[in-house]
């Protein structure tokens, strides 16, 4: 198995927890399952996804957040 499908499927792994614990998750802005974050990892073309943490009072996670964040390119 190469590297990165590992990656991807620890990936899917780590979010289908978050999922089980009842942790919302956000792709840039709107709901998202696991599949569809993972997805979206393996199909971006310019950018990356930067992931954010949002706890409840307790310190416990209660939202995931994924936003793409695009290359500037300059000329």
């Amino acid at each position: 198995m190469k590297s990165y499908e590992a990656a991807y499927q620890s990936l899917f792994a780590e979010l289908k927890n978050y999922e089980k614990s009842g942790v919302s998750m956000l792709m840039d802005g709107y709901r998202a399952s696991p599949i569809q974050i993972v997805e979206a990892h393996l199909t971006k073309e310019e950018g990356t996804y930067m992931r954010d943490y949002i706890m409840d009072p307790e310190g416990y996670i209660k939202t995931l957040t994924f936003n793409k964040i695009k290359k500037n390119h300059r000329q």
